[in-house]
C-alpha cells in the first residue's frame, strides 16, 4: 500500500525542479506555460504568477485532456509547463500527472511565497 509520501516521492523522483529565479527568467515567455494548482480560495488569499493559467489540481486531468469538453486550449503538449502551488508538493504530483499525459518538458518552481519572495511578476 502507498501513502502519500510515495506519491510525493515518485512525483519528486520525475518532476524536475525549476529554481525560482531562473523560472522567473522565463516568465513572459511564448514557449512557458505557468500554472497555478491551487484551489480558487488560496488564489484569491495570496494572488499567483502574473498571467498564469490557474487549474485546480483536481481538474487538471480534465482540463489537460484533448479529448474532453474541459480541455484547455492554452495547453500543449510541447511547451514547457512550469507549475506552482503553496509548497511545491501538489505541484510535483500535478506534474507527474501531466508527464503521465504526454506532457514532455513539466517543471516544478514549489510555493508562490519563494516565487514572491524573489519578485515574480504577481496578479493580486
Amino acid at each position: 500500500m502507498k501513502t502519500a509520501q510515495d506519491f510525493l516521492k515518485e512525483a519528486n523522483d520525475i518532476v524536475e525542479r525549476i529554481d525560482t529565479n531562473e523560472a522567473i527568467k522565463k516568465h513572459g515567455s511564448d514557449e512557458t506555460i505557468f500554472i497555478d494548482v491551487r484551489d480558487s480560495a488560496d488564489i484569491q488569499k495570496t494572488g499567483t504568477i502574473k498571467d498564469c493559467l490557474t487549474i485546480p489540481r483536481g481538474f487538471l486531468e480534465f482540463a489537460a485532456d484533448d479529448k474532453t469538453p474541459y480541455f484547455n486550449q492554452k495547453l500543449n503538449k510541447n511547451s514547457e509547463i512550469i507549475l506552482v502551488c503553496g509548497a511545491g508538493g501538489q505541484a510535483a504530483l500535478a506534474g507527474k500527472t501531466l508527464i503521465d499525459m504526454g506532457y514532455a518538458n513539466v517543471k516544478n518552481v514549489g510555493g508562490i511565497g519563494d516565487w514572491e519572495k524573489n519578485n515574480g511578476p504577481m496578479n493580486k
